[in-house]
């Protein structure tokens, strides 16, 4: 299935007459989405919640998604649950608010695109190294045989005796500490 169009596009036309403290819920659920080129979530949902302030309108986001990533420990694919959250504020007043944030001014139009927020914030939910589960034996580092399913029979490799450059260097009390 592909991504629908402007998939986290919102027309907030409607808050502009509302009272400060009024809000909306937007519910988003896809059986998969693409958010980037190469970043696809399956059984995606999340809402957002926008309320009326009175320097604009905060948009709060709760997602989540499912990835699929690769164990480092022992190199097969498993599904990892990202959940992420975003929060932003978009202002009523162009005067305050600096040239940079300029995506931050609620548009005349009142129509917003969160996207690259989600996508920004479900990227740094990633771990940087996944593990498919906590107890995840890795591989045998003599024949590369998966751990998780038994013992292959080889004995952890012994380590290895620094030489003498290693001694002398003036970080060799680092080592210990590792």
């Amino acid at each position: 299935m592909k991504t629908p169009r402007h998939a986290f596009r919102l027309n907030l036309g409607f808050f502009l007459p509302q009272s400060i403290g009024y809000y909306h819920e937007f519910p988003f659920e896809f059986d998969e989405i693409e958010l980037a080129e190469d970043f696809s979530l399956r059984h995606f949902d999340g809402t957002v919640t926008v309320s009326r302030t009175p320097q604009g309108l905060l948009a709060q986001g709760v997602f989540e998604g499912n990835l699929e990533l690769e164990c480092v420990r022992c190199l097969k694919p498993y599904d990892h649950r990202l959940h992420w959250e975003i929060t932003e504020l978009y202002i009523f007043d162009r005067e305050k608010i600096a040239g940079e944030e300029e995506q931050l001014l609620l548009p005349e139009n009142a129509q917003i695109d969160i996207e690259d927020f989600v996508r920004e914030e479900a990227l740094l939910d990633l771990p940087i190294n996944p593990i498919c589960k906590e107890d995840c034996e890795g591989l045998c580092q003599v024949c590369g045989a998966d751990l998780n399913l038994g013992d292959c029979g080889h004995e952890e490799l012994p380590e290895e005796e620094p030489d003498e450059d290693e001694l002398d260097s003036p970080f060799a009390g680092l080592k210990d500490l590792l």
